[in-house]
């Protein structure tokens, strides 16, 4: 358990984006999670916030195709899911405009406070993890990789992974950070929670009254 619990607890949908010009206004500060398609990311964000349906998951990748945007019972904090890259069976067109628009948010959104970069632990540092890690290292943004679906390897081999994706992002001189993470075992939820909590600068509001609509 961490203080921040009952914060990610509170999370609730806000509004869908198909573009930055549509997301809430651009004040406080969010977090958003990216991944590829298949990494686990709707499913980290259900239960970081312990809502089985809080960000929707399928069977099909792909399914979350614009900028979703949950907000916390804190003034101007919020988790925002962006679509997977990956998507399932849509015209590479269309891919390209989903792909754009979600450039966009990352280059403009002021309140952006970091990146939560969403991993398979079975398949780290794929094409589009590598492409956001040259991101964020030339836009100075911060980086949390989660590695997703840890309770599939042994904790050995989960350790050596987690231990070679924290050398390629030194290596990269990215601001990051790496922890292993399992929706099903309730590994990293803690670490996760506290992380956020650091980016949403939580720790400075504890016991001050915030808006029930936040």
């Amino acid at each position: 358990m961490t203080p921040f619990d009952s914060t990610f607890q509170s999370a609730h949908f806000i509004k869908s984006a198909e573009k930055l010009s549509q997301c809430p206004l651009d004040q406080g500060v969010e977090v958003a999670f990216a991944g590829r398609s298949n990494a686990g990311k709707s499913t980290a964000l259900n239960t970081l916030t312990n809502q089985k349906k809080l960000a929707r998951t399928s069977k099909t990748p792909g399914r979350t195709q614009l900028i979703n945007c949950f907000g916390l019972n804190v003034d101007d904090r919020r988790l925002i899911d962006l679509p997977g890259y990956g998507f399932a069976k849509v015209p590479i067109a269309m891919k390209k405009v989903w792909q754009a628009h979600m450039q966009d948010y990352l280059m403009n959104r002021r309140s952006l406070a970091g990146v939560v970069l969403v991993m398979d632990i079975r398949h780290p540092l794929k094409e589009f993890d590598e492409m956001m890690l040259d991101w964020a290292k030339s836009n100075r943004m911060k980086v949390h990789v989660l590695l997703t679906k840890s309770d599939k390897l042994k904790r050995g081999p989960a350790k050596s992974t987690m231990l070679g994706v924290q050398k390629v992002l030194k290596t990269l001189g990215v601001d990051g950070s790496v922890q292993t993470f399992s929706s099903l075992s309730g590994d990293g939820v803690d670490d996760l929670r506290t992380k956020l909590a650091e980016w949403l600068v939580l720790d400075n509001l504890e016991g001050i009254p915030v808006s029930p609509n936040a």
